[in-house]
């Protein structure tokens, strides 16, 4: 099992007061599933996301992250287990604005310490695997949102992570775009990634395999899709 959540609490203080944002939230997933967590906006989707991807620390429970306790651990140790199992995509893409795509998608193999031929040469395998090999020379304002996101990908998956978490992945793509990067998923599902991905989008929700709703954060139902 890659996510094992028990009895997770997350509270945020206001105005001195804590603000319940998840209830009891208890979540398994098996390394290899492709899972959507679904909610509307203000369900604590996203803060169950920045747990999962060790992002943020519960109020209160247990987190096992492929299989060790991770609720207690130092901020140096979290760092290099989200290095080397976790791959994270965002709405926003986040990509540095200054470097061409090649340089982003590196990046984590810097932080990994990764001398700079075999990092250039990891990433442009990377690249070619999202279908953007020949434009690992141009800067993130020379692609197109859906480029822009494979890029991301491409930076997610460079360092070989077990496990790519996606926060509204398709959120600012048009819809040809949204569904070349649910092909990419599925593509690196069936190749052994761990998939586990936000939205609000029920079209988006069904390319997985399982839906997990949260609503007041509280997970209401969690159901298998049917098998494709």
């Amino acid at each position: 099992m890659i996510i094992d959540l028990r009895n997770i609490f997350k509270d945020y203080n206001q105005d001195n007061m804590p603000v319940p944002v998840l209830k009891d939230v208890c979540l398994q997933i098996e390394e290899g599933e492709y899972v959507a967590i679904m909610g509307p906006s203000g369900s604590g989707k996203t803060t169950l996301m920045n747990i999962v991807g060790l992002l943020d620390t519960p109020t209160q429970g247990e987190y096992y992250l492929d299989e060790k306790a991770v609720v207690n651990l130092k901020e140096k140790e979290l760092s290099k287990l989200r290095l080397n199992t976790i791959g994270f995509v965002f709405q926003n893409f986040q990509l540095m604005p200054r470097e061409n795509a090649l340089d982003n998608v590196s990046l984590p193999l810097i932080y990994a310490g990764v001398r700079k031929k075999e990092r250039h040469a990891k990433a442009m395998v990377a690249l070619e695997k999202v279908g953007l090999a020949d434009r690992a020379t141009f800067k993130p304002t020379q692609l197109s949102g859906g480029q822009k996101q494979r890029v991301a990908i491409a930076r997610a998956m460079v360092n070989s992570p077990k496990l790519l978490l996606a926060d509204e992945p398709t959120g600012a793509l048009d819809s040809k775009s949204g569904k070349q990067i649910m092909e990419l998923f599925r593509q690196l599902n069936n190749e052994g990634v761990t998939v586990v991905m936000i939205t609000h989008d029920r079209q988006v929700a069904e390319q997985a395999d399982r839906i997990v709703h949260i609503i007041d954060g509280v997970i209401s139902e969690d159901k298998q899709e049917v098998e494709r």
